[in-house]
């Protein structure tokens, strides 16, 4: 492993930067003090900044030379509403939120990197490192393309990186193409006609209409798409009814759909809609169709993650380089980043949870869990990443 000297004399300050901000976590479009923070350092550090892209995004603008090439460096800057059950002295001060994703040791690392690359300046071109709000279902990466970041910040790629529990601390990992899945959501209100439960001939009865839609769409999955596709199509509510002797008048559906391709996501919001319409017709009701798609898939572009990967390589070693990490069906809005601009994300090692201090919940050390906590081992591991990324894509001729 091939870890920067300065950035790990830096490590002790980069872990009070990341327990200062894991103590006051903010929720999505309210990190103004987290912001704050992140503007004092760069600013101190002699980087011009740019704020309120994005409501409470920050982005540094660290220039050498007079090379055009540019790179964007992305971190997130939200917690979760979240009890921690953490008692160690770090743990979140603000009741109901905490950084149960790991996003205080995103936003340390970045920060890692730009004071390294702020006072050595290696590189001829520019350097974007964004400190990006709402990723928490608040697709903050959209409002900041939204509101300029683009245009304002040309660059010829963008990079991304999240922690990644389970996962052998400070290895990394990554695979071309999709990574993540889209998320998306629906809601499907059924209208009938109530009645006496004694005389149910008198009703159209929502609940038979619910049962049978829920039914047929699983016929969509395992037979309609591709098997070689992947895709989830989950109903995680069903809401009707408010006594046992009534045959209510509505009934709703509600749950996520999961795709790692826009195409497979076509298709299954169309099949749940002409089964939904079908299916209610048939029994005399009818309905409304709400399909919400939040964020895209997070697709790897094949020359940048091969850049990544000989950036990773060189950094850690081969044999810490997952090439091949398992897509999640979990989603990430930086996927609206990688539609704009070639780029690409990757995981890097939490550990299993040894690295908690004493004082911790009893749960697990997963994602979005009470008991979770960022493993400051990585800080200098994941600054290490962004700095050699940056230095030699900027040193680098175009990929493409």
């Amino acid at each position: 492993m091939k870890l920067i000297e300065p950035i790990l004399q830096f490590h002790q300050e980069l872990q009070q930067i990341r327990r200062t901000i894991h103590a006051n976590p903010e929720l999505s479009y309210q990190e103004v003090e987290t912001a704050e923070l992140v503007a004092q350092k760069l600013t101190e550090w002699g980087i011009p900044v740019i704020r309120g892209m994005g409501v409470t995004g920050v982005v540094g603008v660290i220039k050498n030379g007079n090379s055009n090439r540019a790179v964007g460096l992305r971190a997130d800057m939200d917690a979760l509403p979240v009890h921690e059950s953490n008692t160690f002295a770090h743990h979140s001060q603000n009741v109901g939120k905490m950084h149960a994703c790991g996003h205080d040791g995103h936003t340390a690392m970045l920060l890692g990197a730009a004071h390294y690359l702020s006072q050595h300046r290696n590189f001829d071109g520019t350097v974007y490192v964004i400190f990006q709000p709402a990723e928490e279902g608040g697709a903050g990466a959209k409002r900041m393309i939204d509101d300029g970041l683009f245009t304002q910040c040309p660059m010829d790629a963008v990079f991304g990186m999240h922690n990644w529990p389970g996962a052998t601390a400070g290895g990394m990992g990554v695979k071309v193409g999709p990574m993540m899945a889209s998320s998306n959501e629906f809601c499907v209100s059924i209208k009938g006609k109530g009645s006496h439960a004694a005389q149910p001939h008198m009703s159209i009865d929502p609940i038979m209409v619910a049962v049978q839609i829920a039914q047929s769409w699983q016929t969509i999955v395992a037979r309609n798409k591709n098997p070689n596709d992947p895709g989830v199509l989950s109903i995680t509510q069903i809401h009707s009814g408010s006594g046992t002797n009534i045959i209510p008048d509505s009934a709703t559906l509600v749950g996520t759909v999961r795709t790692f391709s826009l195409e497979v996501l076509d298709l299954i919001e169309n099949r749940m809609r002409e089964i939904a319409e079908h299916t209610a017709a048939a029994f005399g009701a009818s309905i409304g169709f709400d399909f919400k798609r939040n964020y895209p898939p997070l697709i790897n572009h094949p020359a940048e993650t091969a850049f990544a990967i000989g950036v990773m390589q060189d950094v850690l070693g081969k044999d810490q380089v997952d090439t091949n990490v398992a897509p999640t069906m979990g989603s990430e809005d930086f996927a609206f980043m990688l539609q704009e601009k070639p780029g690409c994300y990757v995981f890097i090692g939490n550990g299993d949870g040894e690295h908690r201090m004493l004082g911790h919940g009893l749960g697990p050390c997963n994602l979005h869990n009470p008991s979770y906590d960022f493993n400051d081992d990585l800080l200098p591991i994941g600054a290490t990443y962004w700095v050699r990324l940056a230095e030699q894509f900027l040193a680098n001729a175009p990929l493409r």
